[in-house]
């Protein structure tokens, strides 16, 4: 089993419906829908392009998922969860668009957000603990050579390339979507997602999700809700 720390917006949320929707799986449930139409690309071209997304859920990644450390315990891994949920306050990203990390599409901030860094380092390095070492297996999927000096330099300390300065907060919506249907899926995901861009994103929970066995569907264990914010709070850039 894995375990991993994700933001996901509450299982009711109008943004979850829609995500789960689009993917076709919800995490928080297990229920799976049918693949969507998209104009311009058939039905088993977008089940394809939305398979690996799918299987993980609707998710920002914070702490990438990891087996449990021999000498700790699941109790222990969520009551450190309970604790640390119910001592950070709840802040909003200003701003939130469609965007690209190289061929994948997610909603992303529209720009890079000190204190959301901040957030998604604190978790890294929080729930370090309980996180056991890779197996060389694990290090070698991660293809070491092929990264960055700072990227195998977060691998080999955290457990995941893209962590700290690295870090880039993304909802994913999509796999690596082909140049020449990287249009259509544009105009559909800016359809589909025009209620949620260009506007706030709250950041307001946080969840454990679980990987029950390796490739297997990963669902919600447990979603929080982060403490109040104050009044009108937001992070700055």
């Amino acid at each position: 089993m894995r375990y991993a720390l994700y933001f996901s917006p509450a299982e009711n949320h109008p943004l979850t419906k829609a995500a789960t929707h689009w993917l076709g799986r919800d995490p928080f449930t297990g229920e799976t829908f049918p693949t969507p139409d998209v104009e311009g690309l058939s039905t088993d071209i977008v089940h394809e392009l939305t398979a690996d997304p799918r299987r993980y859920g609707f998710h920002a990644t914070l702490k990438a998922p990891f087996e449990l450390s021999p000498d700790r315990t699941e109790a222990e891994l969520v009551a450190a969860f309970e604790r640390f949920a119910a001592e950070t306050s709840a802040f909003d990203i200003p701003n939130v668009i469609i965007g690209q990390l190289g061929r994948f599409f997610a909603l992303v901030p529209d720009t890079v957000y000190p204190a959301l860094q901040h957030f998604a380092a604190r978790i890294v390095e929080d729930f370090e603990p309980f996180r056991a070492p890779l197996s060389e297996a694990d290090i070698a999927r991660r293809k070491p050579e092929n990264l960055s000096a700072e990227h195998r330099a977060n691998l080999e300390r955290w457990g995941y390339p893209y962590v700290m300065d690295e870090f880039r907060f993304h909802m994913t919506l999509t796999g690596q979507v082909p140049a020449e249907q990287a249009p259509a899926m544009r105009r559909e995901l800016d359809r589909r997602f025009l209620a949620f861009t260009n506007a706030p994103l709250a950041i307001d929970g946080l969840a454990l999700f679980i990987e029950p066995e390796r490739g297997a569907p990963f669902i919600v264990h447990r979603r929080l809700a982060l403490a109040p914010a104050s009044e009108n709070r937001k992070i700055a850039s």
